[in-house]
């Protein structure tokens, strides 16, 4: 049996880091859209694709009670946000899942901004790590759905099926 922590976080990360990759990759021929926003102050459809794939390590090793991987700088290019994407998933496989037993109880110390955080591994799992890296791989979503690209739920989560031209 996998430690529970494992099953919440690396699996669901190595999940939405391909519908990333996905997404990242129907931007071929309309590189632009990557550098969009929803509104000034936020960041860019490729920041957000690369600051998700880094919350998924950011999150997966301390949990594991590893030192976080620094990624290469690949670029903010189509090319390069998919590299990054396929090495943040190749440090997530590469993580033993027994490094995960006991991390419900491990105290994470970690900063959100400017505030500094002691959590349990359950609460920076559940509380922090997991729905800023889903608000992160939503909002890259939200910025190329914006800007035209014609993705839609299934795109976003693999799971729905909808007729041809179905866009929900």
């Amino acid at each position: 049996m996998t430690p529970p922590l494992y099953d919440a976080s690396v699996p669901v990360f190595l999940h939405y880091l391909d519908r990333l990759e996905g997404l990242v990759r129907q931007t071929a021929g309309r590189e632009q859209v990557l550098q969009a926003r929803l509104v000034p102050d936020m960041l860019s459809a490729a920041q957000q694709v690369a600051t998700a794939a880094g919350f998924s390590l950011r999150v997966a090793f301390p949990l594991a009670g590893r030192a976080v991987p620094t990624l290469a700088d690949q670029g903010m290019d189509r090319i390069g946000l998919g590299r990054l994407v396929v090495a943040a998933r190749q440090e997530l496989v590469a993580l033993p899942a027994a490094d995960f037993a006991g991390a419900e109880g491990r105290v994470i110390r970690h900063r959100a901004g400017f505030a500094e955080l002691d959590q349990s591994g359950a609460d920076f799992l559940h509380l922090f790590g997991m729905p800023n890296f889903l608000f992160h791989t939503t909002m890259a979503f939200a910025v190329l759905r914006q800007q035209g690209l014609p993705i839609g739920k299934a795109d976003f989560d693999g799971q729905h099926d909808y007729p041809q031209g179905f866009r929900f």
